[in-house]
């Protein structure tokens, strides 16, 4: 799975015209799950998340994590982030997992984050979302698990 996470101040994803999710600073995540990916790997990616440091301490330093500082984590369903883009002017999206296998590894990751983080917001898979934010920093880190061969 992938995770393009960014340190925000504020963020949301709207959807007909609906915000369906929003957070103040914290977290906003583009999560992917890839073909062949299974609860495993998200298990994986969610436990890296929660505790990737990516907030600064007293300090100054990224030595604090989103489970230290307690901040908003938006989750938002981002399949483009496994295309293939090694060849040609189109992307491929081959790699990507088929949408029912991303949908429930999605659903299982939002759950997962709602059971171990205390503010957890989504995005909606499968629809047309406008998603806004404010990078703080800017910070942005990719994330990714990978099965084992």
């Amino acid at each position: 799975m992938i995770a393009l996470l960014q340190r925000v101040t504020q963020a949301s994803v709207v959807v007909d015209g609906i915000t369906i999710g929003a957070i103040d600073a914290g977290l906003m995540v583009l999560v992917c799950a890839e073909r062949g990916d299974t609860e495993k790997e998200a298990d994986a990616l969610l436990t890296k998340l929660l505790s990737y440091r990516v907030f600064s301490d007293a300090a100054g330093k990224m030595n604090l994590s989103i489970k230290e500082t307690g901040g908003g984590l938006l989750l938002v369903p981002q399949f483009t982030l496994a295309a293939d883009t090694n060849s040609g002017t189109r992307p491929s999206f081959t790699p990507a997992a088929p949408p029912a296998i991303a949908k429930e590894l999605f659903d299982y990751f939002l759950q997962q984050a709602q059971r171990l983080h205390p503010y957890v917001a989504s995005g909606q898979f499968g629809a047309d979302m406008k998603v806004s934010l404010t990078n703080d920093g800017p910070v942005t880190f990719w994330l990714e698990t990978k099965r084992a061969a």
